[in-house]
């Protein structure tokens, strides 16, 4: 860990900020693992405004561990997150945060930055967290993985996309709940098909069919 030659004011500053701070809701879910986890929108929320109100700030960059530290399990080339939390006075302390993904692929190097960052984060400014899809990023499956057809899945993408399209949110919970029910691996193997954004508009239209935000 990096920081200014003095820390007096950003101390007291985040003592104050880690007054009013609230914990990290797990309001996001994982529909491999139908569990659900704080995400780092979740991190950020219960952080922010109690940081900016104490003239704190968080800037978050990737970078390379040049060395290994005495204190530091982290090895010399390790890709990392990097964590600053600044101080309006110009104090600054930093902490670094291994980036690991379990290929190379970029939905895999993705997933390893924002688990990264939701950690990063909540570690430096004190923000409780927990996380159940830690998983994802180190590629553990939650259970023994078949191989769906091409067929199957490009059958329930394209119904995914057919009911987003005509904004049709019961039809989408009704897609979700058919291939929840053929079990995890095969939900898994047509959620990697989806694209973002549509994984994204996919839970929108099933908080929005269920009424309530935060069950899917």
């Amino acid at each position: 860990m990096n920081h200014s030659e003095k820390l007096d004011e950003l101390a007291a500053a985040l003592s104050k900020a880690q007054a009013v701070m609230t914990g990290a809701l797990k309001d996001s879910a994982n529909p491999f693992f139908k569990s659900k986890y704080a995400d780092l929108e979740s991190v950020w929320q219960a952080c922010r405004k109690a940081l900016t109100d104490n003239g704190l700030s968080v800037v978050q960059y990737g970078s390379t561990a040049w060395q290994q530290e005495a204190d530091s399990a982290i090895r010399a080339g390790t890709p990392v997150l990097v964590t600053r939390l600044l101080h309006s006075s110009g104090q600054w302390i930093e902490g670094n945060f291994p980036i690991r993904a379990k290929d190379d692929t970029p939905q895999a190097e993705g997933s390893g930055i924002t688990y990264a960052r939701r950690y990063g984060l909540a570690a430096m400014v004190g923000v409780y967290q927990t996380d159940d899809d830690a998983e994802a990023a180190q590629g553990r499956p939650a259970q023994p993985q078949s191989d769906p057809s091409v067929e199957f899945v490009a059958t329930y993408v394209a119904a995914f996309r057919d009911r987003l399209a005509k904004r049709n949110d019961p039809g989408v919970l009704q897609v979700h709940e058919d291939l929840q029910a053929e079990g995890q691996d095969k939900y898994s193997s047509v959620w990697q098909k989806l694209g973002p954004g549509e994984r994204s508009a996919i839970k929108d239209a099933i908080d929005r069919a269920r009424g309530s935000k935060g069950k899917f």
